[in-house]
C-alpha cells in the first residue's frame, strides 16, 4: 500500500468521525434548547425533524453532485459546514431559527453522509481490501467523543455557545487534516444523472431501510422495553442501548479482517442470524443479564451489515455508484425517521414485545437476501 492510499484511509477515517461527532454534540445540546425557547415536547418533536428533512433533502443532491464533480469537493463543503452549523443551534432564539439552523445542520450531515460512503467505496477499491466496517466504526467512535466532550463541557459549568465553539474548532481541525487527502475520484462517465433506483439498487436500498429501522429502534425504544417487562428501572433502562452500542463498535472495529476471511455473503448470513438470536433471548427470557446479551449480540450482528450493503452499492452496475449510494443512504435515514414512528403505532395497537418481534422477523428477509446481495459483486 502507497503512502497516497495510507492517506487517503486516514483521510476517510477523519470525514466518518466529524459526522458521528458532529450530529453527536448536538444530542446534550436539546434540553438547553427546549429551555430557551420554552416550547413543549410538542413543538421540540417537529423542531428537531427538521434535522431528518434536511438530511433526507441534501441526499440526492449529494448524490448528484458526487457523481458530476467527486466526492471530495462535496466532503469538503459539508465536513466544513457541520461544525460551522453547530454553534447556531447553541444562539438559536426563535422555533423559527431553530428550526432553520436544524435544516441547515442537516443537510450538511447527510451530504456528508452520502460523499464520504462514495469516498470509502473508492478507497476501499484502490486498497484492495475490505475497509467499510472500519471506517463505519470511526462514525460510531465520533458519536462517543462528541456526546462525550460536549457533556464533559456542559458537567463543568460551560455554557452552549463556548461549548459548541470548541468542538466545532475540534472537527474543523479534523477536516483540514483530511482536506488534501481525500481521493480525487473520478466523475461518472457521460450519461442521465438523474437515474429512478432499479435493479439490485432496490434491494440495497430496501436492506438499508431494515437495519436503519433496527438501530434507530434500539435507540429510542430499548430502555422503554426494559422498563416495561419490569427489568430495570428508568434510571438504568439505557444499559441497553449502550451494550448494543458498544457491541456493534466493536464489532465494526474487527468487521474488515472478518469480511477479508469469510465474504460479504456470509458476512450478512451469520451477522443477521446472530441478531436474530439476539431479539430472541431478548424477548423470551425475562432476565436482566440475557436481556444485556440479546442487546449485545443485536449490536455484533448488525455491526456488519450496512457496512456490507454500502460495498455492494459501490460494486453494482446498474447505475452510477454516487446516486446508488445516495439511495441506499435515504433509504436508511427513511427507516430512522419512520421506523421508529411505526413501532409507537405497532405497540399502540398490540404491545412493545410484538414491535419488536416484528424487528426480527424483518432481519430475516436480511438473511434470506443474503446470496441475492452477494451477486452484485463484479
Amino acid at each position: 500500500m502507497t503512502s497516497d492510499h495510507r492517506a487517503a484511509r486516514l483521510a476517510t477515517r477523519l470525514a466518518f468521525f466529524v459526522a458521528g461527532f458532529g450530529i453527536a454534540c448536538w444530542a446534550p445540546l436539546v434540553p438547553f434548547a427546549k429551555q430557551r425557547l420554552g416550547v413543549d415536547d410538542a413543538t421540540l418533536g417537529l423542531l428537531l425533524l427538521s434535522l431528518g428533512v434536511g438530511s433526507v433533502a441534501s441526499m440526492l443532491a449529494a448524490g448528484l453532485l458526487s457523481a458530476r464533480y467527486g466526492s471530495r469537493p462535496v466532503i469538503i463543503v459539508s465536513g466544513i459546514g457541520l461544525p460551522l452549523f453547530l454553534p447556531l443551534l447553541a444562539i438559536a432564539a426563535t422555533p423559527a431559527t431553530l428550526a432553520l439552523a436544524l435544516f441547515a445542520f442537516g443537510a450538511a450531515l447527510g451530504s456528508l453522509d452520502v460523499a464520504v460512503n462514495i469516498q470509502a467505496i473508492e478507497v476501499e477499491r484502490l486498497s484492495e481490501r475490505p475497509l467499510m466496517s472500519g471506517f463505519h466504526a470511526q462514525f460510531s467512535i465520533g458519536g462517543f467523543a462528541g456526546s462525550g466532550v460536549m457533556t464533559a463541557l456542559l458537567a463543568v459549568d460551560v455554557a452552549p455557545l463556548p461549548g459548541t465553539l470548541a468542538c466545532c474548532a475540534l472537527a474543523l481541525v479534523a477536516m483540514i487534516v483530511a482536506a488534501p487527502r481525500l481521493v480525487a475520484n473520478k466523475p461518472a462517465q457521460s450519461g442521465p444523472l438523474l437515474v429512478l433506483p432499479h435493479g439490485a439498487v432496490l434491494l440495497l436500498a430496501a436492506l438499508a431501510a431494515i437495519m436503519f429501522l433496527v438501530e434507530g429502534a434500539m435507540l429510542d425504544w430499548s430502555a422503554l422495553l426494559l422498563t416495561g417487562s419490569g427489568r430495570l428501572p428508568a434510571a438504568q433502562a439505557g444499559l441497553g442501548y449502550i451494550m448494543f452500542s458498544i457491541a456493534m463498535t466493536a464489532g465494526r472495529l474487527v468487521g474488515d479482517g472478518v469480511v477479508a476471511r469469510v465474504g460479504d455473503r456470509a458476512t450478512l448470513l451469520w451477522g443477521s442470524a446472530i441478531a436474530i438470536v439476539g431479539f430472541v433471548l431478548l424477548l423470551t427470557v425475562p432476565s436482566v443479564l440475557t436481556a444485556m446479551a440479546g442487546f449485545a449480540l443485536i449490536g455484533l450482528g448488525a455491526s456488519n451489515l450496512v457496512p456490507v450493503l454500502f460495498r455492494r452499492a459501490g460494486a453494482q452496475t446498474a447505475m452510477p455508484v454516487g446516486l446508488a449510494v445516495a439511495a441506499v443512504t435515504t433509504a436508511g435515514y427513511s427507516g430512522v425517521l419512520l421506523g421508529p414512528a411505526g413501532i409507537g403505532f405497532v405497540a399502540a395497537a398490540t404491545s412493545l414485545p410484538a414491535a419488536f418481534w416484528i424487528l426480527a422477523a424483518l432481519l430475516v428477509i436480511v438473511l434470506l437476501s443474503a446470496p441475492l446481495v452477494a451477486r452484485t459483486q463484479p
